[in-house]
């Protein structure tokens, strides 16, 4: 029995007792189904609850590398702003606010703008920052939205606005405001040049935000489960004394009720939005390539032959006769006309 005591009771004992380290970040839980989610497997399915569907949030970084090509693309430095205008304290200096979102961040402001391709076409985007005050809207991020639809523009690009705020930054009062005309002018700059502009509601989109450049967008979509909207439920049920559907301001309710165009889930976001591109930014019209590929060359005839189509304008605007030309004429012309009608009548007999 010696031989048990001195050798297998002490490997026992120190498998036994022996202690792995184990990392205390492996899981975390959902805060909508409390489902417990394994790290690996909520990276890879885009901070995408796989119990309930629900989507969480993500970084601005991951966002754009979600959307763009290969996760490439290049960062656009945004305009530089006076800080801190009305020399603003409450609670705190917003200074002081500002320079702890930046180091909390790694950000100067709650927007980031980046430009590459999204299924092989030029794209600006220009994504908020939740994690940044809110996402809320200041003279910086206004600057931002106008700098994106100027390179948009001057790159012939499609412009997409990825809105995360609760609203303006009232830490620059009428300032603040004064961005929501000036980021409709943005939107309808990127317009004007026939270039699309899509807007990808994400959870929350709120205040001026909402109220502005959010919802003037060629095509809207959003996110499953996305709070969107203006005031918030308490303030809304309190103005009109009425108790709202358990579904206000969500994405779906928005969609039921003809707010937004589709609501795309988080994996399929880059594919959908990479497919609409194609379709508004692929040119349909380019007659040098048709004019080789023979379509609109030939035309079947009735019988099925072969027959070369010619341009009809010609004849079409000898035989139409406008109105003020037909007042200008002579009136003994159709007397004129009557006189010879027996003639050729005489001539063909």
């Amino acid at each position: 029995m010696n031989w048990l005591s001195t050798i297998i009771r002490p490997r026992i004992r120190s498998i036994v007792n022996e202690q792995k380290d184990v990392p205390d970040n492996l899981w975390s839980k959902c805060p909508k189904c409390d489902g417990m989610l394994f790290h690996k497997e909520l990276k890879a399915s885009k901070n995408v609850c796989y119990h309930c569907n629900f989507h969480m949030t993500i970084t601005v970084k991951q966002r754009l590398e979600l959307l763009f090509d290969d996760a490439k693309y290049e960062k656009i430095a945004l305009p530089k702003v006076p800080h801190d205008p009305l020399k603003f304290k409450h609670r705190k200096k917003y200074v002081d606010q500002l320079k702890d979102a930046q180091s909390k961040t790694g950000e100067r402001e709650a927007l980031v703008i980046g430009k590459g391709t999204i299924g092989g076409q030029n794209t600006v985007v220009a994504a908020f920052n939740f994690a940044f005050i809110g996402g809320s809207m200041g003279t910086a991020v206004g600057e931002g939205i106008v700098r994106a639809a100027q390179e948009a523009v001057q790159t012939k690009s499609a412009l997409i606005v990825i809105p995360a705020s609760g609203g303006a930054r009232m830490q620059e009062g009428m300032l603040s405001l004064m961005q929501m005309p000036r980021t409709i002018i943005a939107a309808d700059m990127v317009k004007e040049q026939g270039l699309p502009y899509i807007v990808l509601l994400t959870n929350p989109t709120t205040g001026g935000v909402s109220a502005s450049f959010a919802m003037v967008g060629d095509i809207h979509i959003a996110e499953p489960g996305a709070t969107v909207g203006f005031a918030g439920r308490r303030v809304i049920e309190e103005t009109v004394r009425e108790t709202l559907p358990d579904d206000f301001q969500t994405a779906e309710y928005l969609l039921d009720h003809g707010m937004v165009d589709m609501v795309v889930e988080r994996t399929k976001l880059h594919h959908e939005i990479a497919k609409l591109l194609c379709l508004l930014m692929s040119p349909t019209t380019d007659t040098k390539k048709l004019k080789g590929s023979g379509y609109g060359d030939q035309s079947k005839d009735a019988k099925g032959k072969n027959s070369t189509s010619t341009p009809k304008t010609k004849g079409t605007k000898a035989s139409v006769r406008k109105a003020s030309d037909l007042a200008k004429e002579p009136a003994n012309k159709s007397a004129d006309t009557q006189k010879n009608a027996p003639k050729s009548a005489k001539t063909s007999q």
